[in-house]
């Protein structure tokens, strides 16, 4: 309560109403797999060039991560993290100059093809002896997809004129001053994609890194001994491996606003290990390739995968343009189908199937599928990308790999995790509040905005309110020993809309002769 104490005129800001709920991110998707280059941790992309920048782009024919990325932003996508995956054992690349330590942001073979070259930096100061003489230093640095020639390294004595390499940094006048902006430490971390600078913490503390000639990163950068499996994937942390990865990582508060998940052509364990990642977080739905082997007409996805509400098959895989050559590649379609579930949330809604939308960028299927085909895929849980005349390239399925009625559809299943979520998020503010009528009453009224919201957008079934959601909390939702050991438990009840995924028109003609 607040004390008056001289007489005047006083102002309280009151609340007027409930607290209003905002709803959650349903769009911000996580891929995991392998790149050609980058950090382990995951880091947040808004466009391909962008995910060219930090992880590289194109490097083999069974490396489906760009293709996915690629095809993702394609058909609307607009956010995403990139959870690169490395064996436990790999090791990044790593040069020693005097004091200082330049070593790869990841782990590797591939740092050994970053080069690196310090000179000093290029503002030029009077000193006390009255000659010109910089005080910070210059890193030039360069990635190349091949060991590179002499010629390709001349552009780090001469950057200005000569041909620059394909991916290249240049951070010019870093000083060793803490306290200044251009502090080399400041302006490394998070910002170069290739290496991070680290200083022995035994030598002076405002050391500078000498010049040096141009050099490779030549120590360690392993690649690790062992194909990448599931273990990998999930990514915890062990003796081997310092730093979370893929899955584990993902389990961060940084990255909760993520979505969807998803592991480009992964094999049925990494699947398996998507799913129950999203099972456990309750928040995440994940969409699986079927593999390109699979005999699809025999595929059992619920006993070879998991029977699950919080994941969606899709088949077959799909051909498109490689994004640097321009020839032709076979694809899993994950990443184009996730960029229609962001289109589609984006244009509509959540609670929009998202389904009978057009994949972009695809040049054609690598199996066709009629009605007689899907007749089998679909009570089995396999959503079926389809080739129409005329209407091009479509998702034809909305379906979840749940034998439950009830979860059956992909468009329900995250409309409930999205009223879930934005519910779990809006309503913090509860906890430790005085458990009286007052408190059910604000709690009850929230909820009640929020959902009327959505009903209003159409993503709730009914033509009056008490039809499509009910709120209930007070004390026939509560015993005495709930609220004497502090629980608040409020009923929630939602009637979403489900697809029309069978349109049945039926027509009389009408043969009655007219009467006089």
């Amino acid at each position: 309560m607040p004390v008056y104490l001289p007489p005047g005129v006083y102002i309280d800001e009151i609340e007027p109403g409930p607290r209003p709920i905002e709803g959650v991110p349903t769009s911000t998707a996580a891929f995991i797999g392998e790149t050609e280059r980058g950090p382990v941790t995951p880091r947040l992309v808004t466009s391909y060039k962008e995910y060219q920048h930090w992880f590289g782009g194109v490097f083999g024919d069974t490396k489906f991560m760009p293709y996915a990325v690629r095809g993702f932003f394609e058909n609307g996508g607009e956010r995403m993290y990139v959870c690169r995956v490395t064996e436990e054992n790999a090791s990044p690349a790593q040069a020693v100059i005097g004091n200082f330590t330049v070593r790869a942001v990841g782990p590797g073979s591939w740092g050994k093809r970053v080069y690196f070259r310090v000179t000093p930096g290029t503002t030029q100061k009077v000193g006390a002896d009255g000659k010109l003489a910089s005080d910070g230093f210059r890193l030039l640095l360069a990635y190349f997809s091949r060991t590179p020639s002499k010629k390709d390294l001349a552009w780090f004595d001469d950057p200005e004129s000569s041909p620059p390499p394909p991916y290249y940094e240049i951070f010019d006048d870093l000083v060793a001053d803490e306290t200044s902006p251009n502090y080399w430490h400041k302006l490394l971390k998070g910002n170069s994609a290739l290496v991070e600078l680290v200083h022995k913490d035994s030598a002076p503390p405002n050391e500078r890194p000498e010049g040096s000639p141009a050099s490779a990163l030549t120590a360690n950068g392993a690649d690790g001994t062992l194909p990448l499996d599931a273990t990998d994937f999930v990514g915890e942390t062990n003796a081997a491996r310092a730093e979370p990865q893929g899955l584990t990582a993902l389990t961060l508060a940084p990255y909760r606003e993520v979505a969807l998940v998803y592991a480009p052509g992964a094999s049925v364990d990494v699947n398996r290990a998507v799913i129950t990642h999203c099972e456990n977080l309750q928040f995440r739905f994940a969409v699986v390739d079927a593999e390109r082997s699979v005999a699809i007409t025999n595929f059992q996805p619920r006993s070879a995968l998991q029977d699950t509400q919080y994941a969606a098959l899709y088949y077959p895989w799909i051909a498109i343009a490689d994004p640097e050559s321009g020839v032709r590649q076979e694809a899993p379609a994950g990443g184009h189908v996730i960029g229609v579930y962001a289109r589609t949330d984006s244009e509509r809604g959540v609670f929009k199937a998202p389904a009978n939308e057009i994949l972009r960028g695809v040049l054609e299927l690598l199996d066709n599928i009629d009605d007689k085909t899907q007749h089998l895929l679909n009570p089995r849980g396999v959503n079926a990308i389809r080739q129409f005349p005329e209407r091009g390239i479509l998702v034809w399925g909305a379906c979840t790999l749940s034998s439950d009625p009830l979860w059956k559809y992909v468009s329900v299943r995250r409309l409930l995790i999205f009223l879930e979520r934005s519910i779990y998020e809006g309503t913090q503010w509860v906890v430790f509040e005085p458990n009286d009528d007052r408190l059910w009453t604000r709690v009850s009224d929230a909820i009640r905005v929020f959902l009327r919201t959505q009903w209003r957008l159409g993503a709730l079934l009914g033509s009056t309110e008490k039809e499509a959601f009910f709120v209930t909390c007070d004390r026939t939702t509560m015993s005495e020993n709930d609220i004497l050991n502090g629980r608040l438990i409020c009923e929630v009840g939602v009637a979403p809309v489900r697809p029309a995924e069978f349109v049945i028109f039926r027509i009389v003609q009408n043969t009655a002769a007219a009467q006089n």
